[in-house]
């Protein structure tokens, strides 16, 4: 039977505008099993972001219960998030985020460096990562020197080197042509066939009929 990895009961968050308070998320409730892929569509200014950074625990709600494999992330400390981040979820981004100066290994390594984690065998986990993406060719190259493809395919090596049990997506072929979007979301697929739990956020209807499961979130509640 499927277990929970995600599950969010009574998610609200609002901004403050000057003095006018801006309600984004409105009781927001949400189950995502392991091995699932969803994406979660809805217009600009849906409150999609606002709920990939709470899933990322990048941003707390104003009230509700987050659980993550069962561990509640909303009374956990700056230390647990900071672990959570770092071992648990795997993130890719629109613009990839990239550091230039470094190669598709060095990019793939910064989790390992940044978690401070001990592990000596970490050098074949980021090789094997990089192999999933199709780049073991291009390891040595910086991304000047690689396509917005070769960027995201390193982006998500770099996501899925630490094995986390949660990758979250932000428009992850916003950036792309069609063909290479296409491309991109096929990997997504297969990582998706191989056990990963992939959360994808996106506006674009054709991007999300490659997930198994589409929810559409709409000023801030989800249809």
């Amino acid at each position: 039977m499927p277990s929970d990895l995600v599950h969010l009961t009574h998610i609200s968050k609002s901004y403050s505008i000057g003095l006018v308070t801006v309600p984004v998320l409105k009781n927001v409730e949400l189950i995502v099993n392991s091995g699932e892929f969803v994406a979660v569509m809805g217009p600009s200014g849906s409150g999609k972001s606002t709920l990939l950074n709470i899933l990322g625990c990048l941003d707390s709600p104003d009230s509700g219960s987050y659980l993550l494999n069962g561990r509640n992330m909303l009374n956990a400390s700056d230390s647990a998030l900071s672990h959570a981040r770092a071992h648990h979820i795997g993130f890719v981004f629109q613009t990839y985020n990239l550091i230039h100066s470094l190669d598709v290994f060095e990019n793939v390594e910064l989790p390992f460096l940044y978690s401070a984690k001990e592990n000596g065998d970490f050098r074949s986990r980021i090789e094997m990562a990089i192999d999933q993406v199709g780049l073991t060719e291009r390891t040595a190259h910086k991304p000047y020197q690689l396509s917005g493809g070769e960027m995201q395919r390193a982006a998500i090596a770099r996501a899925i080197a630490v094995d986390p049990k949660l990758i979250l997506a932000d428009e992850p072929t916003g950036n792309l042509d069609s063909t290479t979007g296409h491309e991109i979301l096929r990997l997504f697929q297969a990582l998706n066939a191989r056990g990963a739990t992939i959360i994808m956020v996106t506006h674009d209807e054709t991007v999300a009929a490659y997930a198994s499961r589409v929810i559409v979130l709409n000023d801030g509640s989800f249809e």
